[in-house]
């Protein structure tokens, strides 16, 4: 939808195909951090994106063994995105269509999911999907497959895919909760045991983790033993528990950490997590996918508004993102062996790792950790035309 956006601002004729009849899904990434609002500042939108529902979180803290530690904080960055915006991502993409739909070359399909390639003479050609139980194509100089980890277009493409490996899988679930003035996501890490408590307003967005295959046996411990491992963990929402009645409140969620070693063929480019799936952690997997959108705007839109030739430059916007991605799994990777994989793995008590204490005494590191998070490695800015709206 960012890619529609800025190449349609560029005036490159573009059609965005969605599969489903609308954006109502939940347990979706739903945190939009400070890189992706600088990118809505530069674009002059900002104050209209944040007249949409959301919460702003300025730090970010969790439970560990029992004791609560400050982690992260904005402070320090412009005041205008010194937060990270929980705004449902229905919200968001509605949002975003909107302002893409000023401008005349931009075409929004619903209900339009991308089935396969048009390939001729050795290039993409265009993309194959089905829109309203019928089989459609349509032909294109350029198809970008956003098409989340289990793409379609990417497999049928043979672009080659490296597994990176994670040690855990989450079960999500929501849970009931009074609305405060203040945003309250936060994390709980015990032994053996975590899980991340997402502030949505009126109920938790909840993460249960536990170690990579084990989905059917903790199934097979029945959901009153569930219920009971959640409120143990999370005392905090022990009260709400008994809102998972069946299993059918619980969705898996089956976590990998993977990218193409190319993200290109002639006529076709592969970006977000199509290119790249991302841990959870962090909650950067939306914001990295938006710069990968920014990143492929800056180097192919205002060229392909004047008629050239897309193919022999879309292995720059690899050559542009491949760093930032690669430095974001190294820290994720990092995080689940060293944090994540350990604590699952741990009984008893858990005491915080020093660096933890550190962060939770001294303000001035925790701008560290936010800055990371909240820009990455080499962020984007808008550098794409405007072209008449």
């Amino acid at each position: 939808m960012m890619a529609g956006l800025l190449f349609a601002r560029a005036g490159v004729r573009t059609l965005v195909l969605e599969k489903h009849s609308d954006f109502l899904r939940d347990f979706r990434g739903d945190t939009v951090h400070p890189s992706t609002l600088r990118l809505f500042a530069e674009l002059g939108s900002l104050d209209r994106l944040l007249e949409r529902p959301h919460d702003k979180v300025p730090d970010i803290g969790a439970f560990v063994g029992g004791k609560y530690l400050k982690v992260a904080e904005f402070a320090g960055i412009d005041p205008r995105w010194a937060f990270i915006a929980m705004m449902p991502q229905w919200e968001f993409l509605d949002f975003v269509a909107g302002e893409a739909a000023r401008y005349p070359g931009f075409t929004l399909a619903m209900d339009a999911e991308a089935t396969g390639l048009v390939q001729e003479g050795g290039r993409v050609a265009g993309v194959r999907y089905r829109q309203g139980g019928e089989k459609r194509e349509i032909g294109s100089r350029l198809v970008i497959a956003s098409d989340g980890r289990h793409s379609v277009l990417r497999e049928e493409a043979a672009l080659p895919l490296r597994s990176l490996g994670a040690p855990m899988d989450v079960f999500w679930f929501r849970l009931p909760k009074q609305r405060t003035a203040d945003n309250d996501s936060t994390g709980v890490f015990a032994g053996g045991r975590i899980i991340a408590l997402i502030d949505r307003g009126d109920y938790w967005q909840c993460a249960y983790v536990f170690p990579k295959g084990q989905a059917e046996e903790v199934r097979a411990r029945g959901i009153d033993a569930f219920r009971n491992d959640v409120a143990a963990v999370a005392p905090m929402v022990a009260g709400q528990v008994e809102a998972i009645r069946s299993w059918d409140d619980v969705k898996l969620l089956t976590v990998a950490v993977d990218r193409l070693e190319r993200w290109h063929r002639p006529g076709l480019l592969v970006i977000g997590d199509a290119a790249h799936a991302m841990s959870p952690i962090g909650g950067v997997g939306i914001n990295v996918a938006i710069q990968d959108a920014v990143a492929a705007a800056n180097i192919l839109a205002g060229p392909m508004a004047r008629g050239a030739d897309s193919d022999p430059l879309l292995a720059k916007v690899q050559k542009r993102r491949m760093p930032a991605v690669r430095a974001i799994q190294v820290f994720q990777l990092a995080a689940q062996k060293r944090i994540i994989g350990r604590l699952l793995a741990t009984q008893g008590p858990v005491r915080p790792a020093l660096a933890l204490r550190l962060l939770d005494r001294f303000a001035l590191l925790r701008r560290l950790p936010a800055a990371f998070l909240g820009f990455g490695i080499r962020p984007e800015h808008i550098r794409s035309p405007e072209a008449r709206r």
